[in-house]
């Protein structure tokens, strides 16, 4: 068992859009974060059938990036939505868990591609492979704030 945070949350409004962090976001079941790019379709690979109604990513998988390769890849760089901290988030595929009031289930894991070195300047592509984060689908909605708790169910 495990109790994690949400520690950042971010959304862009379309394909290549600077992140926007967010104070509150409002997840909507079976559809996505409220203002985000794959909520409107409007994603880099929104036409590419999958599970990305919210996208997660742990913070240790960016300290580990700093501490061995010297890449600072913050929390509005890395095209995920949701920053979390003491998540395993590769446990999380096919299981259900809540992000303060909201439920998720784990997709599958998201693969890192060439498209995030190209928006970033960053080369981050191949330190990530098995951390790049956890794509999610919203099973119910609600309101959720950095510092929720997080957990499985």
């Amino acid at each position: 068992m495990f109790e994690g945070r949400l520690l950042d949350i971010h959304i862009a409004e379309a394909a290549r859009a600077p992140m926007r962090q967010l104070t509150d976001a409002r997840l909507v079941a079976g559809h996505g974060i409220e203002g985000d790019r794959y909520a409107s379709g409007t994603g880099t690979y929104s036409q590419i059938p999958d599970v990305r109604e919210v996208t997660l990513i742990e913070v240790e998988s960016l300290e580990a990036l700093l501490r061995d390769h010297q890449v600072d890849l913050t929390p509005s760089l890395h095209r995920r939505n949701l920053t979390t901290r003491a998540v395993p988030l590769n446990h999380l595929v096919g299981r259900r868990f809540a992000v303060g009031e909201v439920v998720l289930e784990g997709g599958r894991l998201n693969w890192p591609c060439r498209y995030l070195d190209m928006i970033t300047g960053l080369e981050v592509c191949d330190r990530l492979t098995n951390r790049s984060g956890l794509n999610c689908r919203i099973v119910t909605g609600g309101t959720i704030r950095p510092g929720d708790v997080i957990r499985p169910l």
